[in-house]
């Protein structure tokens, strides 16, 4: 017996490569995942995808659909949806407006705008050039999520936040992951932010740069998050499955109402110069 278990122990060493061995001499196979390389990906440098609001009065149905309703959005959110009448396009802007009225049970209404089946990728890079509405319980974000929750509900199928900005902490923009490894609800999730002093009163581009290897931030293309691919599961990288965005206002919630609303800032305005999205070259 002792023999045998020798024999087992020096197979262990010779194979500890690529096996493990219980404290009984047996020899178990290791699952070991082959670690993802930048292999510097680059993106073709004409859109695929893009929307420079130069026409019409109205978001075009073929590129853009709206979340409806209220009920807090998952974030006590304080604003109702509205089916459109909170977006327009003038002066070659998309204009989204948060107004303080009652609708449907809600003191404030706004918009949420989709690309879900119009506009669905995996991988590349999305610039959207923005300027942000002021004050306290704004909150818009510029974000992609999955277009299939293939790993199940939030946040296991993930979520790219490009762009956030809460009104009562001005000119802070923050770009986040969350996954299931990764979240605010553990409290641990990826992000970085960027004071830009004119974020409210001028138009900058905020960017994305999305391949296997890692999920970059820009703003005006300076770098300033990256989040890489570790390749421990879809806990950590549920990023291999085509996502949309979503452009919106929130008002309130349990990040923007932190310190309240002033409710005399209102209407506020997220103006959208373009949206352009530029294939990964894989």
């Amino acid at each position: 017996m002792k023999s045998l278990q020798m024999f087992f122990s020096i197979l262990c060493i010779i194979s500890v490569s690529f096996m493990s061995c219980t404290d009984k001499g047996e020899v178990v196979k290791m699952v070991t995942a082959a670690p993802i390389t930048d292999k510097n990906w680059q993106f073709e440098t004409t859109p695929t995808w893009q929307d420079d609001f130069s026409t019409g009065t109205a978001p075009d149905p073929a590129k853009w659909s709206f979340e409806v309703g209220g009920g807090g959005w998952g974030n006590n959110e304080l604003q109702y949806y509205t089916p459109g009448s909170n977006s327009s396009i003038s002066g070659g802007n998309l204009i989204i407006t948060a107004k303080k009225e009652n609708i449907s049970g809600r003191e404030y209404s706004s918009s949420r705008m989709i690309t879900k089946g119009k506009g669905d990728w995996l991988y590349g890079r999305m610039e959207v050039k923005a300027k942000l509405p002021k004050g306290r319980g704004t909150w818009p974000a510029i974000w992609m999520f999955p277009t299939d929750n293939t790993y199940g509900n939030w946040p296991a199928s993930g979520e790219i936040d490009i762009m956030e900005h809460v009104g009562y902490d001005a000119n802070n923009i923050h770009f986040t992951v969350h996954n299931a490894a990764y979240n605010f609800m553990r409290g641990n999730q990826k992000s970085a932010s960027k004071i830009i002093p004119t974020a409210t009163d001028d138009f900058h581009v905020y960017r994305v740069d999305w391949t296997p290897y890692s999920i970059k931030g820009f703003i005006d293309s300076e770098p300033y998050f990256e989040y890489a691919n570790t390749n421990n599961g879809y806990n950590s990288w549920p990023y291999d499955k085509k996502f949309f965005l979503i452009l919106n206002i929130a008002v309130g919630g349990d990040w923007g109402g932190v310190q309240g609303v002033d409710n005399t800032i209102f209407p506020a305005t997220l103006t959208i110069d373009y949206v352009k999205y530029y294939k990964i070259i894989l």
